[in-house]
Parts: C-alpha cells; sequence; structure tokens
C-alpha cells in the first residue's frame, strides 16, 4: 500500500538550498504519511554526501548523468508509491501547513487533477507564475508584445498571469508552476508523465495542458511557500538562452502549429528574436562588468536564507510573514554567494 503523498526533489549542484528545503519539509509532513525523494542530476558539489549524512529519511537517487528536469522527475515518481505527487524545487521553503491544506483540498475536490500554491518570491512579492494561463499563440503575443502590461487585469489580454483573479482565494487555472505541482497518482497514470522532450523549461506547461485536456481541472489554491527562482539558470550564455527558448519552440510545434499556422509563425519569430534580444543583452551587461546597474539593497531589512527559515521552522507563518513585509513596505532580501538551480 502506497503513502498519501510522495514528494520528489530535482538537485543539481544546490546542497544549501536543498538542506533548507529539508528542513521545512520535514515540519510540514510531521503529520501526513509521506515519503521524500530526491534525485540528484550527477551534481559535483556535496549534496549526495550531505543527504546520506544529514538527512538519512530522505530517499536518495544520484544519477550518473544529467538527463535533464523532467527525465530526473519520472525517475522520481516511477519509484514513489504516493495517492498523491508533488514536485518540488530544491529552492523553495514550504509553511508548516501548506501540504496538509493541499491534500485536504484534493481530497475535497474531486474533479481537481492538480494543483499548484501561492508562491512569495526572496522579496516576500507575490509571483505572478504562481497561476498562469495556457500561453495560446495570442496569450503570448500579448505577453511578448506588451500589451499584459498595459492590461494586467484583462481577462483577454491580461490572461498569462491572470491577474484578474484573486490571489488570495483558490480559483480553477490553466498553467500551474514545476516549483510546485501537486498531482493524483491516477492522473498521472492517465496523462502520462513529464515529456522527456523538454530538458528544462515549459515541462510544467506540457503536463499542465495534458491535464486539462484529460478532463480534469488544474487549480491554484492560496497556501504559501516561498521559491528563490533559479537565478543560476539565466547565465549569459548562449545554451541557456537556446534551452528556454527552443523549449519554447517544441511546445508550441507540439501543440499548436496544426491549429493556428499563421500566427504560430509569427510567434516562432518573436521567440527567436526575443532570444537573440536577451542574449544580446546579457553579452552587453557582462561586458560592462562593474558598470552594470545594481540593485539598492536596504541592509536593515537584509534576513538570511538560514534565519527566514529558522523563523518558519519555529513557528512564524509564512503568509503573515509576507503580509507583514508588504504592509510596512520592507524588503525581504536573501543574499547567497550562490544561486539556485534545478538542473
Amino acid at each position: 500500500m502506497g503513502v498519501r503523498l510522495s514528494i520528489i526533489i530535482v538537485n543539481y549542484n544546490v546542497s544549501d538550498f536543498l538542506a533548507q528545503c529539508l528542513d521545512t519539509v520535514r515540519e510540514a509532513i510531521a503529520h501526513i504519511d509521506a515519503e521524500v525523494i530526491v534525485v540528484d542530476n550527477n551534481s559535483t558539489d556535496d549534496s549526495v554526501a550531505m543527504l546520506a549524512e544529514r538527512y538519512p529519511w530522505v530517499i536518495s537517487m544520484p544519477q550518473d548523468v544529467n538527463a535533464g528536469f523532467s527525465r530526473a522527475n519520472n525517475i522520481g515518481i516511477e519509484r514513489s508509491s504516493g495517492e498523491y505527487v508533488l514536485l518540488l524545487n530544491p529552492d523553495t521553503l514550504v509553511a508548516g501547513d501548506t501540504l496538509m491544506r493541499c491534500i485536504a483540498y484534493l481530497d475535497r475536490n474531486e474533479k481537481v487533477g492538480a494543483l499548484g500554491a501561492r508562491m512569495f518570491d526572496a522579496r516576500g512579492h507575490f509571483a505572478l507564475e504562481s497561476r498562469r494561463g495556457l500561453p495560446t499563440p495570442f496569450t503570448s503575443f500579448c505577453k511578448m508584445s506588451g500589451l499584459i502590461k498595459l492590461f494586467p487585469k484583462s481577462r483577454t489580454v491580461g490572461r498569462y498571469y491572470m491577474q484578474y483573479l484573486d490571489e488570495r482565494q483558490p480559483h480553477e487555472i490553466e498553467v500551474m508552476s514545476g516549483a510546485f505541482m501537486m498531482v493524483r497518482r491516477r492522473v498521472l497514470d492517465e496523462v502520462g508523465l513529464l515529456d522527456e522532450r523538454f530538458f528544462m523549461h515549459c515541462e510544467d506547461i506540457d503536463i499542465s495542458y495534458r491535464i486539462t485536456l484529460g478532463g480534469w481541472q488544474n487549480h491554484y489554491v492560496p497556501y504559501p511557500l516561498i521559491h528563490y527562482k533559479g537565478e543560476s539558470t539565466r547565465k549569459c550564455s548562449f545554451n541557456a538562452v537556446h534551452v528556454f527558448y527552443n523549449a519554447m519552440l517544441m511546445f508550441y510545434n507540439k501543440h499548436f502549429a496544426h491549429q493556428h499556422s499563421i500566427l504560430t509563425w509569427l510567434i516562432k519569430l518573436a521567440v527567436l528574436s526575443r532570444a537573440a534580444f536577451d542574449l544580446v543583452e546579457r553579452k552587453v551587461w557582462a561586458m560592462l562588468g562593474d558598470w552594470a546597474p545594481k540593485p539598492k539593497v536596504n541592509k536593515k531589512f537584509i534576513l538570511t536564507h538560514a534565519q527566514l527559515t529558522e523563523r518558519i521552522a519555529t513557528g512564524d507563518a509564512l503568509e503573515d510573514l509576507m503580509e507583514e513585509l508588504r504592509e510596512r513596505k520592507e524588503e525581504l532580501l536573501v543574499i547567497e554567494d550562490e544561486q539556485p538551480s534545478t538542473v
């Protein structure tokens, strides 16, 4: 007999973030019949040794090669036995009752196949990618053209981030973030696992879409966590830009090329143009070096990642902390030598 919840975490060279993620996960599953599986994508840091030494209750699955985010998640899913499966990034901190509330929500709503949660970024701001609309050619055009910034709460133009929905209420959405996605085992059995052709990026969009095509609903729930958004994947390199935009093109080819041929070709052109622009922009900032603009830091309000983890673990409600920071117009800023990655 399987457990209630299987948590799959894909790790690559972020042992510090993984450790702090697992600290919050341990608190969150204290009263849940759960298993935690960490699939390590051939890290070169101390991740695997750290897991063995500090987290013997975690099922560790080190890989000999980095086969990508989708493949690693599938390896974990195939090893798991939970009624519900949570795909969780290592650069996240989970509030104490978030997982229990998510399970209860799925128990109550039988038509919901999967859900995403209310993510905050490291500054305490609501992360727009917590709930998204399907990036159809038209929706993508509105985002890439900048129309979404002019009409962010329009149900037509602003559908990409669905900002017309109240972030404090549950809603049916179309796309969940791969940083936190809880799915019924039955749904995965029906629609299949992650498409391993997506090495990184767009795999969450693809499976979200396939879930809805299978007759299930995707929901957003206002239960909090912090996601530090893997900034190290945004390096000034052709490969990083290529992987991201190639995944976008792959998604369009898979789902929309036969439906909207002219508009899809325009989107492809826009994607390629944006990729070229991003690559040039990153090269320029890299060449500027010390001349590049630096973010302003108010050191009075800096909390380290470890301090934040401790506050959550000792009972501070994550959602209340985020609200307090926003109301006082102070920033929660996390200082780390290295930003997280998931692949």
